[in-house]
């Protein structure tokens, strides 16, 4: 639900900008601001998992992303006549929902951490992980979809703010424990992880974590930057929101394949290094040809 929201607009946002009569910029922002809150917010979403719990850090999660789909809805209910000030209702929901999301997406390791024993863990790690792509995908079909026309943003926005109410009340009053009576596992019982000012003091003086961080932030930028732009990448050279939105799913879906191969082959090779070399190298070169064909003289 959070990175449904997340992407709502990039593949409509020509029909937003038209709807609420503001530039595509403002419409990218609706976007972007989910980056901007998460790198302050990453870092008080992974001590709230340490300190405060997994329970309270999932309902906080859906009380943020239920009320922020909530408050988009006011900037285009008519009876509020907010004028030129409905875009602002718009961003705070989004800033709300961003908020979320950095909770909702480092939960599924210390979900499975937690709740499962070790030869479950990396399953239930990477099903609940999964739920991220997902969303995405659900988002560039979804939205096109929805809105053939700018008039159809209130049904996009109202039919978006359906699963994150319901998301919001059955975490409220389905999760009632932070952890299980009995642990699954001894490492469960036991842990090792150290302080959070103290890991994070080591990890900066970690070289290889730094140019992992870096490598790792670099390819979420690039699959951030296609997500939100595609549409407007796309329509400007003639093709429709449909085949744009259809890019972005497919973008996702090549990727989890691809996750999914390369995982059982580095499984069972150990060629994480190589693996990871390839891979950014057939990024940049993927990158590149887009640049070219997208180029003016094509």
């Amino acid at each position: 639900s959070t990175l449904q929201l997340w992407l709502t607009f990039a593949p409509v946002a020509d029909k937003t900008a038209g709807y609420f009569h503001i530039s595509l910029e403002m419409v990218n922002w609706l976007s972007v601001v989910y980056l901007l809150i998460s790198i302050p917010f990453g870092l008080v979403a992974t001590w709230v998992l340490d300190s405060v719990g997994l329970r309270c850090a999932v309902i906080l999660s859906s009380w943020l992303n239920g009320t922020g789909s909530i408050i988009r809805m006011f900037s285009v209910l008519k009876f509020l006549s907010l004028g030129s000030q409905n875009y602002w209702y718009l961003f705070i929901g989004q800033c709300l929902c961003a908020l979320a999301q950095p909770l909702i997406i480092f939960s599924p390791t210390k979900l499975a951490a937690l709740w499962f024993p070790d030869h479950q863990r990396a399953t239930a790690n990477m099903i609940a992980s999964m739920s991220n792509p997902l969303g995405i995908f659900i988002a560039n079909m979804l939205s096109p979809a929805l809105v053939p026309e700018g008039k159809h943003i209130p049904l996009m926005l109202g039919f978006y703010a359906i699963p994150a109410v319901t998301a919001c009340v059955l975490a409220t009053v389905g999760i009632h424990e932070k952890a299980p009576p009995t642990p699954p596992s001894a490492s469960a019982t036991n842990s090792t992880s150290q302080p959070f000012f103290t890991g994070l003091k080591m990890l900066l003086r970690n070289k290889s974590y730094i140019i992992l961080a870096v490598c790792f932030g670099g390819g979420i930028g690039m699959f951030t930057c296609f997500s939100a732009l595609l549409e407007q990448i796309l329509c400007e050279k003639g093709y429709s929101n449909e085949f744009a939105g259809l890019n972005g799913a497919l973008f996702t879906v090549c990727g989890l394949v691809g996750a999914f191969l390369l995982g059982m082959y580095v499984d069972r090779t150990r060629k994480f290094i190589e693996s990871t070399k390839i891979c950014f190298c057939l990024s940049a070169l993927a990158s590149i040809m887009f640049a070219v064909v997208s180029s003016p003289l094509h």
